[in-house]
């Protein structure tokens, strides 16, 4: 490309509408089917990295159908919305959820999102619980089990870990995303979807509109921001108070959505959210991989209406109040200089399963 995108770029035409809203102090952009009663019940779609609002075109209309006020925003950083040089922390990102609910003139929502955007949503319910009714998280693990697969699980290690850092030095990892018209993301897509939908139109599309949302003047340095962030934190002390704070147990409906096929996010860190989630589902869906809500949208669609059609089950006030910090086993217990250890060591360990 000969020069780089506007922001505006990203609000492609279709059976929707473009919005400007504003929350905690950032302009948002976000996309709604065309006449969506404002009164419907909310489900805010929340996407992963190097991706945007159109990630959840599927469910944006099938939602409406549905009968819900479907919104897809761009995270903080990306697409046409804002793009502050601070606030990729997970306290932040929260507060941006909160506040959108707030300002899209709703007082709770359900949540949906994936990659980056399912770790905002377990932030969102874990900080700020009244504003959420549900969550669904898309190859999106709790980030405490995360944290314990990555460390402990040699085979999720070697698929998550070693790739997320290389994106920390400065300067460099935005070298490497943006260079021949950001051919990285087609790299991504590539070795995490599913060979079905690599051979399909929508996924060449889909990959060519990601690339240039990326070529976008700042995009590229404030995706990996989340990453750095969440990398950095871990030796400090508001990454330690964050990591305390989630370490907590949720008591609102959750579904955890994997592809089967994903080789990003193994099946076993999906499955540890039960421990901080009381009422989780878990499912996997069939020929999917790490971005089955867009490899498999019919399946995936199905699953979240059925959920959000479901009846939450009942929780009792003594069982809250008996909610207390969930202390991991021993063998897993967690210190900075611990941490650093296994990243040295998972450094010098060959990659692969």
């Amino acid at each position: 490309m000969s020069e780089a995108p506007d922001p505006s770029s990203v609000r492609l035409p279709g059976d929707w509408v473009h919005l400007d809203v504003r929350a905690n102090g950032v302009r948002f952009h976000a996309v709604e089917p065309a006449g969506t009663p404002a009164d419907r019940p909310l489900v805010l779609l929340l996407h992963g990295f190097g991706e945007f609002w159109w990630s959840w075109r599927h469910q944006l209309t099938a939602l409406a159908d549905a009968g819900y006020r479907a919104v897809a925003v761009d995270l903080r950083g990306y697409g046409d919305t804002d793009k502050p040089p601070r606030g990729y922390d997970g306290w932040t990102l929260a507060g941006d959820t909160n506040g959108l609910i707030r300002a899209l003139g709703h007082t709770s929502a359900t949540l949906i999102g994936h990659s980056d955007g399912g770790l905002v949503c377990w932030a969102t319910a874990t900080l700020h619980p009244r504003v959420v009714d549900r969550i669904v998280v898309v190859a999106s693990p709790h980030p405490r089990a995360l944290r314990h697969r990555a460390l402990r699980d040699r085979a999720q290690r070697s698929q998550f870990l070693v790739p997320f850092l290389r994106n920390q030095l400065p300067r460099l990892g935005e070298r490497q995303v943006t260079r021949d018209d950001a051919a990285f993301i087609a790299d991504y897509f590539a070795h995490r979807a599913s060979a079905s939908w690599r051979g399909t139109e929508d996924y060449a599309r889909t990959v060519a509109l990601n690339r240039s949302a990326m070529l976008i003047p700042n995009v590229a340095h404030c995706s990996l921001e989340y990453r750095r962030w969440a990398y950095r934190s871990q030796f400090r002390p508001d990454g330690w108070r964050f990591m305390e704070l989630m370490d907590q147990r949720l008591h609102l409906p959750v579904l955890a959505l994997r592809g089967r096929d994903d080789p990003y996010i193994l099946s076993d860190a999906m499955a540890d959210g039960h421990r901080w989630a009381a009422h989780q589902t878990y499912r996997q869906i069939e020929g999917g991989g790490h971005f089955v809500h867009q490899e498999r949208p019919e399946a995936v669609t199905e699953a979240i209406l059925e959920f959000l059609r479901s009846e939450p089950e009942a929780t009792t006030d003594a069982a809250v109040r008996k909610t207390r910090r969930i202390r991991p086993e021993r063998s897993s217990w967690y210190s900075p200089a611990r941490f650093a250890a296994r990243i040295r060591r998972s450094r010098r360990a060959p990659v692969g399963r």
